[in-house]
């Protein structure tokens, strides 16, 4: 998994030499955005929580954006990249008004797991690599400019015969955003209740990020909690929790005119 490793160390590099560049000329328009969040957390949670990588990993989401359209890789992974997961979004946005907004999105997954492996009656551990397609609708609202609610409806198709094979969720979510603490200190509250139906084995859970930050920084303190309500899904964890220490980005391209 050499070139994993390649990956996980390349993304961050890239990251930080495109988020240094950007021109501001008056003549300009802009043609496209490029904006991430790059963090690294105690326990790498899946975009689906209720799934942990159960050890400390590298968490980086980008999106590069024009117009409607954007191209947004999510990328999960332990430091020896020997388990994580990488996920290759395309964005759409089917409707965008000033408070209500339709998108669309589909994307190849990549998930790393640990397997054993018998040849010639020696057993070993090895990363496997196990292939999805996926795609999401998600309606949203804004009902005011701190506060927003949407709906994300995601269906994960397997492409191997073996592992999870029909994947559903239903995320029902709510954004507090950029609430005031001091004149410079925010904080932003993500409550999610979702539903999870993976081959038949359903849960529904509760699962809640809250970050703090400096406006004057692009550094953030973030942390994530994940509550079984019911759930019969095989090797589910009652409670999950993790820290993360994030920086994020955002710089937009311009054309001259």
């Amino acid at each position: 998994m050499k070139y994993l490793q390649i990956v996980f160390l390349l993304f961050p590099l890239t990251f930080m030499v495109l988020s240094g560049v950007s021109q501001t000329p008056d003549s300009t328009q802009t043609t496209s955005t490029f904006s991430g969040t790059v963090g690294i957390t105690n326990n790498g949670f899946s975009i689906i929580p209720t799934f942990s990588l159960n050890h400390p990993a590298a968490i980086m989401n980008f999106s590069w954006r024009k117009k409607r359209v954007s191209f947004e890789p999510d990328i999960r992974l332990v430091p020896d990249a020997s388990k994580g997961g990488l996920i290759f979004w395309v964005r759409y946005r089917l409707i965008e008004q000033k408070k209500f907004s339709l998108r669309v999105g589909a994307h190849p997954a990549f998930t790393l797991i640990r397997s054993s492996m018998t040849d010639n009656g020696n057993t070993k551990e090895i990363t496997e690599m196990l292939r999805f397609l996926a795609f999401e609708v998600v309606p949203s609202y804004q009902i005011t400019p701190h506060v927003g609610v949407s709906a994300m409806y995601l269906q994960g198709n397997a492409l191997q015969k073996h592992g999870p094979q029909l994947t559903r969720v239903l995320f029902l979510n709510t954004a507090f955003t950029d609430i005031s603490l001091s004149k410079n200190l925010y904080l932003n509250i993500f409550p999610t209740v979702f539903f999870l139906n993976t081959d038949g084995y359903k849960g529904s859970y509760f699962t809640a990020t809250v970050a703090v930050g400096h406006k004057k920084s692009p550094l953030s303190l973030q942390s994530t909690i994940n509550q079984t309500f019911k759930s019969n899904v095989p090797g589910n964890q009652d409670f999950m929790w993790n820290v993360m220490v994030a920086y994020s980005f955002s710089r937009q391209y311009k054309r001259v005119k």
